[in-house]
């Protein structure tokens, strides 16, 4: 074999691009909203900061958004099992554009009202949190089943992309043109990708449906809770998150343990790089059949590439091991994604989607705040160097509670099977015909 087919071999499979009109707006358009919402993710606490000189104030923008971030998910995961998903995709993106359009307006105020910003930041993350369930749950229905391992890490390096260039342009417009400019760069973004989820055909759904109320969302937690497999996609998450996540300490290590304040980006982009690097060359995942060790693995090397950057002497050391360590927090997530896209029935994606949006959330909160206070306690160093050991720990401990999700093997497990079957009886499109699936 020479090196040009080991590279074919091992570089991201874009065959979904080629196969799937729909996908690829589902793939521009989740890039575009991800380059235009970084861009914003920079503007908000800086200006709020500007605003009051509080850091209190800025962290308050996180408490604000976490509420709708949480009751709206469930919500959002219960009508995407219900209502036209495109629909909902199209209304929640012109509710964004509108109250980034007010942001931006705001921001263009001789005196900008900072309860303006927490208002607008809070009815966002409700606008978001209802749209995400059903652009993940619209996600399987544009590729064939046999696609979906691609169609996964294709989403995940546009995503990539969009957290690598956003905080970048963002960065550079703040201090060249203003804040203001950032939303409107934002609201641009939210446009183009509109219109593009506009630009989609309909995908009906194919069972019947359960229309969105509390018993449905509680039939979605009590569906993820029997699936010990599911459940250990979500609980490896978490523990990975809340004993490792190490953002929230970057600024120390910066200014106070390497004495170099100019450390603080390259802090923030080490572990995109990786991410974005390890999805560019992920063909190998689809050869790979044992799911959830290739979780438990990725998220065990990820709490030990978190050690070990928080042992390094240099901090040429401690950027490549932060950079190895978002390569094996992507590869959990593709590997993730995969199990949940390929054995989660149509009827119940928006639920789960919903339901994995608080396993996105939580651990990141949390490990801030457990990062935070073991380091005001001990050292930063002791703080990260602690949370990568105990991550290692904890996965090794849930693979070995959940053995089911262990000796997870898509080509076995039932619920994979009864997807990929289901999927066959209902007849998928020919792959170079525009189209994933008839309706």
């Amino acid at each position: 074999m020479t090196w040009a087919d080991r590279l074919r071999a091992i570089r991201v499979d874009v065959t979904p691009l080629r196969t799937s009109r729909d996908f690829r707006l589902l793939f521009w358009a989740g890039t575009v909203f991800y380059l235009g919402g970084m861009v914003s993710y920079v503007a908000v606490p800086f200006q709020v900061y500007r605003l009051t000189g509080s850091n209190i104030a800025v962290g308050a923008i996180g408490a604000v958004e976490l509420v709708p971030l949480l009751v709206f998910g469930l919500y959002g995961g219960a009508l995407a099992d219900h209502v036209d998903r495109r629909r909902l995709l199209v209304l929640t993106g012109v509710a964004q554009v509108v109250l980034t359009a007010g942001l931006a307006a705001n921001a263009f105020l001789a005196e900008p009202r900072v309860w303006v910003i927490f208002v607008l930041a809070g009815l966002l993350a409700a606008a978001g949190a209802l749209q995400r369930p059903s652009r993940e749950a619209l996600m399987p229905r544009t590729v064939r089943h046999d696609e979906i391992p691609a169609a996964n890490a294709l989403t995940s390096l546009g995503m990539q992309v969009g957290l690598l260039l956003g905080p970048t342009i963002g960065g550079l417009l703040v201090s060249l043109v203003g804040i203001g400019w950032c939303f409107v760069v934002d609201v641009a973004g939210l446009l183009v990708a509109t219109l593009l989820f506009a630009g989609m055909r309909a995908y009906p759904h194919q069972e019947e449906t359960t229309p969105p109320s509390l018993q449905g969302i509680r039939e979605g937690v009590r569906y993820a809770l029997r699936r010990r497999d599911l459940l250990g996609t979500y609980l490896v998450d978490i523990t990975a998150m809340l004993l490792a996540f190490p953002v929230v300490l970057f600024p120390a290590l910066a200014e106070k343990v390497f004495a170099r304040p100019e450390l603080l980006g390259p802090l923030y982009t080490a572990e995109t790089v990786g991410a974005l690097l390890a999805t560019a060359l992920s063909g190998w995942t689809a050869r790979v059949h044992h799911h959830g060790r290739a979780i438990v693995l990725a998220a065990s090397a990820y709490g030990l590439c978190i050690a070990a950057a928080g042992l390094s002497p240099s901090w040429g050391l401690l950027l490549l091991f932060l950079t190895l360590a978002g390569a094996a927090d992507m590869m959990s997530g593709v590997f993730r994604g995969i199990v949940w896209n390929q054995t989660i029935p149509e009827r119940m994606r928006g639920r789960l989607a919903g339901i994995e949006m608080l396993s996105y959330s939580f651990g990141p909160l949390g490990g801030q705040v457990r990062a935070g206070v073991v380091a005001d306690l001990w050292s930063v160093r002791g703080s990260i160097v602690s949370g990568g050991v105990a991550c290692v720990v904890g996965v090794v401990a849930t693979a070995a509670w959940l053995r089911d999700f262990w000796e997870y093997d898509v080509r076995t497990d039932e619920h994979a099977q009864a997807e990929r079957e289901a999927r066959v009886a209902r007849g998928e499109a020919a792959p170079d015909d525009g189209r994933a699936e008839a309706p």
